[in-house]
């Protein structure tokens, strides 16, 4: 089989995160403007490669006021890093819509590992005849390792905002004609 290239529709993919606020709560926000690239050998998207690349700059929450704060240095200093990159090093089949997808995420210019669960939704052709096939992400990281430390101690003990990070995505690619 020849190598089949995919990439991200913006229309149907979305990317979120959430963090603790308070110790009590999350605070759930989005990325608006992201490419996801694959390339597979297989029918079943084994041993794929997959990169991405998502604009810091189009960070939401639904306010504001904290949409310019996690823009700024204080977080990820979109003005001197605009992009948070990933680059698979395996994506491996473990059960029969479930993947392990390992990789090197990149934010304010330091590379660490990430594995990230996926759920295969399956693969479809749509009514103009573009081939489609949908994954579910489902990871986390802890932000501290990428830099972003900016944080307030609350007066009761603990921290304003939570170290750990939810990665959740919907991902719908479709198939390059090339």
């Amino acid at each position: 089989m020849a190598t089949q290239k995919w990439i991200s529709d913006p229309t149907h993919s979305e990317l979120q995160f959430k963090v603790k606020h308070l110790m009590i709560s999350k605070v759930t926000g989005s990325f608006n403007d992201f490419t996801v690239q694959a390339e597979t050998d297989s029918e079943d998207f084994h041993n794929a490669s997959v990169k991405a690349k998502v604009q810091l700059g189009s960070v939401s929450t639904g306010q504001t006021d904290r949409d310019n704060h996690l823009k700024s240095a204080d977080f990820f200093d979109v003005e001197a890093n605009p992009t948070m990159d990933f680059t698979s090093s395996s994506f491996e089949k473990k059960g029969d819509d479930e993947y392990v997808l390992n990789g090197e995420l990149t934010i304010k210019g330091i590379t660490k590992p990430v594995q990230l669960k996926l759920e295969y939704g399956g693969t479809a052709i749509d009514p103009w005849g573009n081939t489609k096939a949908a994954f579910s992400i489902d990871g986390k990281i802890s932000r501290k390792e990428w830099g972003l430390t900016y944080n307030a101690p609350l007066e009761a003990g603990g921290v304003m905002i939570g170290d750990e990070v939810k990665i959740l995505g919907e991902i719908q690619l479709t198939k390059s004609a090339e």
